[in-house]
């Protein structure tokens, strides 16, 4: 499983965002979030989770279950899993470049998931079972 501090600098990377960048938008020490990411640091605050999750844009439950405030069932996580793994796969299809080329920009879940059945009905391949 990913570490937090490494799922945090993803997602920023993912954003195409800087360190100096967050730290203006989320109002957070650009060196704590640094710290964060290279796990010098433990998920931060609860509150501070809910700047960053509007930093990055994504749902502050979600850096909620990653920091370990909340669990996930496991069904779901599952399910998270199968379409993340799968939207990979479609992204990184050499010889499919049906606009899946995405840089700097947050793709939610449910994105991930339109992109990779439209993959399947497109080359006849599944990704997804039953998710």
């Amino acid at each position: 499983m990913e570490s937090f501090g490494s799922y945090m600098r993803r997602l920023r990377k993912s954003k195409g965002l800087t360190l100096k960048q967050v730290e203006s938008q989320a109002k957070v020490s650009n060196a704590y979030i640094s710290q964060i990411e290279r796990g010098l640091r433990n998920p931060p605050h609860p509150d501070i989770l809910k700047r960053l999750a509007k930093a990055y844009d994504v749902p502050h439950r979600d850096l909620l279950v990653v920091a370990g405030y909340l669990e996930e069932d496991s069904a779901e996580t599952a399910k998270r899993r199968q379409v993340e793994e799968a939207f990979e796969h479609v992204r990184t299809d050499p010889t499919f470049k049906q606009g899946t080329r995405l840089k700097g920009t947050h793709v939610s879940l449910e994105t991930k998931r339109f992109i990779v059945e439209m993959y399947e009905k497109l080359t006849q391949r599944k990704l997804l079972k039953g998710a």
